[in-house]
Parts: C-alpha cells; structure tokens; sequence
C-alpha cells in the first residue's frame, strides 16, 4: 500500500498522564514536512529514560509516546531532505546533530541546541506534533517517540546505517552502546590497567563495564543493590561487585580500601545525587575521573566539599558517550558488523511490541540488561 504524502493510522503506547500504565492505541501519523523524515520502526530498545520519562522525572508533556532508542526504515521524506531516502535503514537520535550550532561546531562535546531534552517541548522544531489519537494531540519524546509502528522525526534526529546492520538488535547502538560503552572508550579514555568502579549494573552501566574491559581496565568494580545482576556483570568484565545495602560503611570508603588510592575511573549511570557523591568519592584525589552518565530529576542537587576539588580529580558528565550522533553512530554500526564491537550480551531479551508491558515487567524487576521491542 502507498503510504506516501498519507495519514497512517497504526499501534503505538501512550502515557496519557504521568506515573501511568502506557497504553497501547491506535494512533494517526501525519507525513513528514520540510525537513523531516518518517519511519517505519522495526526495533526499539527500553531505556531507563523512558522509564523517567513516564514515571515524570524527565518532565515530559502529556500524553506522549516514549521511545528513543530505535531502528527503522525510512518510509517517506519531507521537502528538503537529502541525506536518506525511503527504504533507507537508520537510526534515530535523542541528541540530533544540526551541524550548524555552537555544540556541533566546536570539536569536544555534542549536546546540540536543537536538542528537545533539558527542557523537552514534547513537539517538533517548528513547534507542531505528527500524531493524534482520538481526536488529542499526542507530544513527542526527544523528538523521537519510537514506541510506535511509524513515527516522524527531524533529519537531524535520524541517520543512516549501513544497509547490512541487523534491525532486530542494532538499536541499542543509538542509545545503550553510544551512552554507556561511549563513556569509557571515549568520555573517560579509560587507559589499558586501571582501575574502574560503575555505579549501577542496568542497561547502560553494563555497556560501561564492556567499555572499561575493552580498554583494558585491570580491575572493574560493579556497585548495585540488587544482586541478580551479578553473575551477568560479572560475564561482562566486572572483577568485585559490591551491594552498598550490604556493607557497614560508605561504598565509597570500601572502593578506596580495596583499590588502596581510589579508582583511576568511577561511572555513575543511576540518576542520584547521593550515587554521584559515591562515585566522586571513590576517585583517586589527584588523577581520578568522574564521569556522571544518570540523568537526574529536576532541580536535583548534589554538593561536594570544596577542598576535595583542588586535589586535581576530574568531573565530567557525558551524553551519549560525547559522539556527534549523525558523524559517530554510523562508525559504531559498522564497527559492530566488523566484530570490533560485540553488543549482542547487552540484549537479554527481544518481545513483540504488543507485549511492552510485560517488558517493562522485566525492567523494574531488574531481570534484564536490554529488553529489545520487535514491530
């Protein structure tokens, strides 16, 4: 059927109001206009954001469709794109590259301005929505919203793949891999026979491990208060892995113990202020890095003792592994269908769609490191 220029009406999950149950409805996607680009979603990945997202602590507008970490094939383009065209494979982007603000030109870092996180409008650039359910205008996540069949997105929150890039796994990369395996190869640098701590074993701090592993960290210390994640972790590269819950003093001081100086390179990829502090803590005082991954609530705060900062430790916080999205993420795909990468551990699980609840089921459980959607 010729879908181009056409309405689509198909399945998509809707947050209809905060800290809800998201609901599967049938919804109507409008075609892309100038600049955007619509897709056909094959595979997406659930995220803690998403989570955040429903559960508002990322304030996002409702009702919205979540997602962000998807793999589709473009259906249709808009007047002005040029750099896909339908039936290309792609990715879509949390963080686009617009390759013309002062993020995208300056060499370090990559959180465009035209990004829609901090703060999220919940629509796209020229400030309308794509979809419609019921009657409702229905806000977009990231402008992204991939918890649906089809959806519509700006050409600089998508980017093409190579044509031989598996689409039932290959989502991950545009979210898990980039964020988490990106924070140590390419945030931190983490240097062959160091010494790492990771705060929280989810999705992204289990690609974090793989990253300190691959750059040939001698010592990856995992921290998490549920202890099924171990033996996962553990597979992953983890050497010690410690429940806070569990210990009789500060996670911080027993890191410091077991490693004598501290960590060369402590992640953070919860969201809590108080896990931040951990991780500052646990860092070496002269050459330490802290590299904060979790996205946190807002006005959430977190407070350092000053001295502890002219001793020389490092911290940084990071988005998607600091990549330019639309220049990096096609070099990842490719680094994967060449076994330099191996993202396939970090996916435990793949269900249909039209089981997102039960997926979500095995996240809050903790069961999952990546439970991967398939349209």
């Amino acid at each position: 059927m010729d879908t181009m220029g056409k309405t689509i009406t198909c399945l998509a999950a809707i947050a209809w109001k905060t800290n809800s149950s998201l609901s599967l409805e049938k919804v109507q996607v409008e075609p892309p206009k100038v600049g955007e680009v619509r897709i056909k979603i094959i595979s997406t990945g659930i995220c803690g954001s998403d989570d955040h997202a429903v559960k508002g602590i990322i304030p996002l507008k409702c009702p919205f469709i979540p997602g962000h970490e998807g793999a589709g094939i473009v259906e249709s383009i808009g007047e002005g794109v040029s750099s896909v065209k339908p039936g290309d494979k792609v990715l879509t982007l949390a963080i686009p590259q617009c390759r013309e603000c002062s993020a995208c030109l300056n060499p370090k870092g990559n959180f465009c301005e035209k990004q829609d996180f901090l703060p999220p409008s919940g629509l796209m650039l020229d400030g309308t929505s794509r979809f419609t359910c019921k009657g409702e205008k229905i806000y977009h996540s990231f402008r992204t919203s991939t918890f649906t069949e089809y959806t519509v997105v700006p050409e600089i929150s998508m980017v093409k793949i190579d044509a031989a890039a598996p689409m039932d796994k290959i989502c991950v990369i545009s979210c898990e891999v980039a964020t988490g395996y990106g924070a140590a190869v390419h945030s931190a640098k983490v240097t062959p026979g160091s010494t790492c701590v990771v705060f929280g074993l989810g999705g992204i701090g289990s690609a974090v491990v793989m990253g300190c592993k691959a750059s040939g960290a001698s010592r990856i210390i995992g921290v998490d208060i549920n202890e099924e994640k171990f033996p996962r972790a553990r597979a992953l590269g983890v050497t010690d892995c410690l429940n806070p819950s569990n210990l009789k003093k500060p996670v911080q001081e027993v890191v410091k113990e077991m490693t004598g100086t501290g960590v060369d390179f402590a992640f953070e990829a919860i969201g809590l202020a108080e896990t931040m502090v951990a991780a500052w803590d646990s860092c070496h005082l002269s050459h330490g890095v802290c590299i904060i991954i979790g996205v946190s609530a807002p006005g959430s705060k977190f407070s350092l003792s000053a001295q502890s900062v002219s001793t020389g430790r490092t911290l940084k916080g990071t988005c998607l592994g600091d990549y330019k999205t639309r220049d990096c993420f096609p070099q990842l795909v490719t680094a994967y269908l060449q076994n330099k990468i191996n993202i396939d551990p970090l996916i435990t699980h793949q269900l249909p769609f039209d089981q997102l609840h039960k997926a979500f089921e095995l996240y809050h459980a903790g069961k999952t490191i990546r439970c991967v959607l398939l349209f």
